[in-house]
């Protein structure tokens, strides 16, 4: 009876409720939000489009339309609308990107009784509107994170004294964050993550004696961490994550007795971690990887019992004897202890951990063979790179239900992979690469139907025959440097976006299935036995950006439909058997025009870091490694070693966001384009070895970037051009062999100029380079590996992002006048 009551009691409220409609003046300015935000998206000539707001129609209740939630109040004539979900409202094209402007806004900061904001994920970029925020003076909840705002937090925000939760990460806000933050006295929630917020973190951010969670995430806040923040009695939740802070945490953390997560990492932290800590009994989470944090990890750790998840990897800390004989009172869900000088095998007692879901201990120098306890305990996540371990590894692993991350690269690992390892399905991200594995990859393998990440590089696995993944998702597959052999595979999937085939013993002509990887961004062939011509259907392939083919005996001219492919930005054909001349249509490749991004076209979809191996490159004579992550911020052509002839096309000065230019080693004759002088990016240019006259054009000076020169072996004649960068090319040897050069970097005086000064033989005011070991980028070698370590916790999604930037740098040389 009490049941039924209840239940009439719920119906009269909500048909007293639903009678009533929402004010004339809040549907309006509904109205003009959708007509505002529908104009703007239709002056922009991408493809866009507006989601959920289909139910938004003249002549209907507006508190019953999708993403709008209006009071339930029955005392009142008319319902109100409270709450606006407005978040990811407009689908962005990626190939296209739009921007919204603020001002599509305007409408709905008319409407007074809200209490919930959501704006977040739509691209609205201009300066958060203040003024028009300040009506909103109901506000609880406000999200505006994954726009383009800039500038400063306007001060408006800090009066709106109901708010409980501010949210306005990735944004590109800048500036410190006012004083007036100190006004929100009934705040319970501030959120302010992945801004570019800089300076210091206000003293007066103490002033918020209601606030539960306080997340700064992602910023460039500097400083220490203000003692102010001890005051907030009420805070749960401190996160400062992937700042700049420095300093000492505070002693006397345990002021904070509410704290049930406190996460520091990524920050400059220094010291140890600060005894009263254990004082926090309702702690859940801490989080301190990536700081300079010192000392011994504290045994009192291990005995706190609310602890679920503790991540102290990549800082300076290091273990004490106990560790083999200790029992933690806890039970973590997560455990990152990389990089903490672990040695001997792995520890025991994290059998003890029934619950562990993750598990980080690589950077370490652990020994032993893979624990059977461990691939008995169904781990979500291990993490085990760059040890010391050994042995092959135990079938029962993968006959885990859970398994979905397994990076074991840069081990002593050896034997071939168990045949059972496909019923491990759920894996997504598997990284065994710079082992020792051998013989053929297991059929069943191709069950791992989730399967995003497969690199196997640098072991010692063979065959030519390939297990099918036409079913899977796999989207980055690095088999390079192992011993396969028969023709290029093209068993992968058609989502797959890297393929890194290079340094094995594949054979034979290019297949034509190559055109079914339709989203091929990186395509690795090099160091293999390639034969025959470049194809033209590579041309299909519109996405591709990195195709590297060096080191193959691959014969004819390079084909014209290649120009078609207008994302090309990396391009090396070096050591091959090319013949023909250089197209001019190489000027016309927008990817080595345009300059680079330093953001890869790929989504993420790890929330931990990753780091490839590098690509390996010949620096003068000796092999270096050019970060893979650096790779989407690089443009690269590469021609050297062929045979191709003819003069260079002018249009090559065209290609603004090269980084290196490599065409020696062929017999082009004809003069150096005064156009190379537009090269404004480029770092090395080798035009050595070729038949090249005439003078080096006085263009060169212009280049403020370059690093490297090399004209040796031509017939270039006349004065060396002096001026900017040009006066540092002062290496004999990269002028030699040529037949009538001279100028002060060879110290060799020109006909047309006045005797030297003093009895040297110097020139008057002469600047001489001390040689640093010049560093010379020829791309010999180049074999691309992509291990990858893994740092933190994870979330997966569909696609990721590749590369990351790490800029290759050059030993600048230093200037001394001469005596």
């Amino acid at each position: 009876m009490a049941k039924l009551s209840l239940l009439l009691v719920l119906l009269l409220i909500f048909f007293a409720s639903s009678s009533c409609t929402c004010p004339h003046d809040q549907m309006n300015a509904l109205f003009q939000f959708k007509s505002s935000l529908t104009k703007s998206i239709n002056t922009h000539s991408n493809e866009s489009s507006v989601f959920g707001m289909d139910s938004w129609k003249p002549g209907s209740d507006c508190c019953l339309w999708d993403r709008v939630a209006c009071s339930s109040s029955s005392t009142k004539k008319s319902r109100v609308v409270i709450a606006l979900y407005l978040d990811s409202i407009v689908y962005i094209d990626p190939e296209s990107p739009m921007v919204l402007p603020t001002s599509v806004l305007m409408p709905i900061f008319g409407i007074r009784t809200l209490m919930l904001l959501d704006i977040s994920s739509n691209h609205i970029e201009g300066e958060i509107p203040g003024t028009a925020l300040a009506n909103l003076g109901k506000l609880v909840h406000l999200d505006v994170k994954v726009n383009k705002f800039h500038g400063f937090i306007p001060q408006q925000i800090f009066h709106l004294k109901y708010l409980q939760y501010l949210d306005m990460s990735e944004n590109l806000l800048n500036g410190n964050l006012s004083h007036e933050v100190g006004s929100l006295k009934h705040m319970r929630t501030l959120k302010l993550d992945q801004n570019l917020l800089q300076g210091s973190i206000p003293e007066e951010i103490g002033n918020l004696k209601k606030l539960e969670e306080l997340s700064l995430r992602s910023n460039e806040f500097e400083g220490g961490i203000p003692s102010s923040i001890l005051s907030l009695k009420a805070l749960k939740v401190l996160d400062l994550r992937d700042n700049l802070l420095s300093m000492e945490i505070p002693s006397t953390i345990d002021k904070l007795s509410n704290l049930t997560t406190l996460a520091l990492g990524g920050n400059r932290l220094t010291g140890g971690i600060p005894s009263s800590m254990q004082k926090l009994k309702n702690l859940d989470t801490l989080s301190l990887e990536k700081n300079l944090l010192d000392g011994e990890i504290p045994k009192w750790l291990f005995n706190m019992k609310s602890l679920k998840n503790l991540l102290l990897g990549r800082n300076n800390l290091t273990w004490n004897g106990y560790v083999k004989t200790m029992a933690p009172m806890f039970n973590l869900s997560k455990l990152s202890l990389s990089s903490c000088g672990l040695k001997g095998e792995i520890p025991s007692w994290i059998s003890s951990q029934k619950g562990l879901n993750f598990l980080d201990l690589s950077e370490n120098q652990l020994g032993g063979t893979f624990p059977q306890w461990l691939a008995e305990m169904d781990v979500g996540s291990i993490i085990l790179s760059d040890n010391k371990l050994s042995g092959s590894l135990p079938p029962r692993l993968f006959y885990s239900i859970s398994l979905s991350v397994l990076a074991l690269s840069r081990n002593n690992f050896s034997g071939e992979l168990p045949e059972n390892i496909g019923e491990a399905n759920g894996i997504m991200i598997l990284m065994l690469a710079s082992n020792q594995f051998s013989g053929e990859i297991p059929r069943s393998i191709s069950d791992i139907y989730r399967l995003l990440l497969l690199d196997l590089s640098m072991n010692r696995f063979s065959g030519t025959s390939f297990p099918s993944f036409d079913g899977a998702f796999l989207a980055y597959v690095d088999l390079s440097s192992n011993e396969f052999s028969g023709e290029i595979p093209t068993t992968f999937s058609q989502e797959t976006r890297i393929l890194a085939l290079g340094n094995n013993k594949f054979s034979g002509d290019f297949p034509m299935n190559l055109t079914k990887f339709s989203m091929l961004e990186h395509l690795d062939l090099q160091d293999n036995n390639i034969t025959g011509e470049i194809p033209t259907f590579l041309s299909q392939i519109s996405t591709l950006e990195v195709l590297v083919l060096r080191n193959n005996s691959i014969q004819g001219s390079i084909p014209e439909s290649i120009f078609n492919l207008s994302r090309l930005r990396i391009f090396d054909v070096s050591n091959n058997k090319m013949t023909g001349k250089i197209s001019s249509k190489f000027g016309n490749l927008d990817g080595m025009i345009k300059t680079p991004n330093t953001i890869s076209s790929l989504p993420i979809i790890f929330t931990f870091s990753i780091e490839f191996n590098d690509l390996i490159v010949t620096w003068k004579k000796s092999k270096q490694g050019l970060s893979s992550r650096s790779l989407s911020i690089y443009s690269f052509l590469d021609l050297s070693r062929n045979q191709l002839s003819g003069k260079i096309p002018a249009s090559l000065g065209k290609l603004k966001g090269l980084k290196l230019l490599n065409i020696s080693h062929n017999n082009l004759s004809g003069n150096i384009p005064s156009s190379f002088g537009d090269l404004e990016s480029v770092e090395s240019l080798d035009l050595s070895h070729n038949k090249l006259s005439g003078l080096i054009p006085p263009t060169l000076s212009k280049l403020t970037e370059l690093s490297t020169l090399d004209v040796s072996n031509n017939m270039l004649s006349g004065k060396i051009p002096v001026g900017g960068q040009m006066d540092t090319m002062a290496d004999s040897a990269t002028y030699a062999n040529n037949s009538g050069l001279c100028g002060m970097q060879i110290r060799v005086q020109c006909a047309d100029e006045g005797p030297p000064a003093g009895a040297g033989g110097g020139f008057p005011g002469e600047e001489q380079e001390e040689a640093e070991d010049e560093k010379w980028f020829s791309w010999e070698g180049a074999g691309i590996g992509y291990s990858v370590g893994l740092l933190s916790t994870v979330v997966i999604m569909y696609l990721f992002d590749y590369f990351a930037p790490v800029l290759v740098q050059v030993r600048s040389t230093r200037r001394r006048r001469r005596a």
